[in-house]
């Protein structure tokens, strides 16, 4: 893939001190930690390394990346590594993607409360494994999680794997209905308890009766839950969670200009067919926009549950395999399990031959200083 001609670090740039100067209440040192790395991924401000290939020899010396899952130049190696690891754990099964939406209504109260409300997202959601966006196209707020769940599962008594001819084994109204009422009750809950924060015009709802007021109108409408119907096996269920697993709310490859303080960038109209438009915002408000995402120190945007979960799997996971291989209803586009996992790629090839690159030496912002060829006479002072 080509370089995108612009990236969010030239948007940084860009806003300069003009944007610390009138940056919102809400910027914290988090932010700011943020910006830095963003501006310091790839140059030599944070080192670098010498790599060489293990075919041709040809070597080269790249800097260093900030590994930061904010940064929307960091996020391509994390995946690869990820689907690495979780293509041996699929299942030789059909699969449903599930999408569960807060309403807008809530977008303030979740910005607010990021980690309580979040976490109580996954805590509602149903499925195996989830992963949380809280963006949409326009970099506005909209939390919601992408959930992949197998179209099956364990019968009680674990003795049989029973495997869903529906679309999904709950139907969609009654999936709005359950996440609606769970999710509410969650929010009375944390509020009781206190563990809820409110500024600004939220700040009334302090009150137990006027928050238990502004409650009342969210059961007024259906909230947004979305289900897909099965697709195919384990193998195109790996390719399919590439797509959300370590997204960022904006790629640089979106980014179409940057001029006079303003920055465009493309996003898809989901509402008119997905067609591709162009929006045109102040750097200030893209990094304003931009900022909204980044997620509480320590936050977990991608979780495993039921069988899936870290502490049954290495118990669940054979015995679903086991009473895979045993059943008679295995869906005949499946494909096994061991055949999910793409063999193991290298992070980087070589630009010669296409050989694995490996690394032969580490290099501190000092030395690649010393590496870098000497300024032209012109420019030498």
């Amino acid at each position: 893939m080509p370089r995108p001609p612009f990236e969010v670090a030239d948007v940084v740039r860009t806003a300069g001190e003009s944007f610390f100067e009138c940056r919102p209440k809400w910027f914290s040192w988090l932010h700011l930690k943020v910006l830095n790395v963003i501006l310091r991924c790839r140059t030599a401000a944070l080192g670098g390394h010498a790599d060489a290939c293990s075919k041709c020899g040809h070597e080269a010396v790249s800097y260093n990346s900030c590994r930061n899952r904010h940064c929307p130049k960091c996020q391509a190696n994390a995946r690869d590594r990820w689907l690495q690891a979780r293509g041996k754990e699929l299942l030789p099964t059909r699969y449903v993607h599930v999408v569960i939406t807060l309403p807008r209504q809530l977008a303030p109260l979740a910005l607010q409360n990021k980690r309580e409300i979040y976490a109580l997202l996954f805590r509602a959601e149903i499925g195996f494994f989830s992963v949380l966006h809280a963006w949409n196209q326009k970099l506005q707020a909209h939390p919601h999680v992408h959930c992949v769940v197998p179209a099956g599962g364990l019968a009680p008594g674990h003795s049989r794997w029973i495997d869903s001819q529906q679309k999904f084994f709950l139907p969609v109204d009654v999936l709005k209905e359950v996440f609606r009422g769970k999710f509410v009750d969650g929010l009375r809950t944390l509020h009781a308890e206190h563990k809820l924060d409110f500024h600004g015009t939220l700040a009334v709802l302090r009150n137990p009766k006027a928050f238990a007021a502004w409650l009342r109108p969210l059961f007024r409408f259906p909230w947004v839950v979305y289900a897909k119907r099965p697709f195919g096996g384990a193998q195109h269920a790996l390719r399919y969670l590439g797509q959300y697993t370590h997204r960022v709310a904006i790629s640089n490859h979106r980014l179409v200009a940057l001029a006079d303080g303003m920055i465009t960038f493309r996003w898809r109209d989901s509402a008119h067919h997905n067609k591709k438009r162009l929006m045109t915002l102040p750097v200030n408000e893209f990094l304003r926009r931009f900022l909204l995402h980044v997620l509480p120190p320590g936050f977990v945007r991608i979780r495993y549950f039921g069988w899936m979960a870290h502490r049954r799997r290495g118990a669940s996971l054979p015995l679903c395999l086991q009473l895979l291989a045993q059943s008679a209803r295995v869906p005949a586009e499946a494909e096994p399990a061991e055949k999910a996992a793409p063999s193991p790629r290298p992070l980087w090839t070589c630009p010669q031959c296409g050989g694995p690159m490996v690394l032969i030496q580490r290099l501190s912002s000092m030395e690649l200083r010393w590496r870098s060829p000497p300024l032209p006479a012109s420019l030498q002072p």
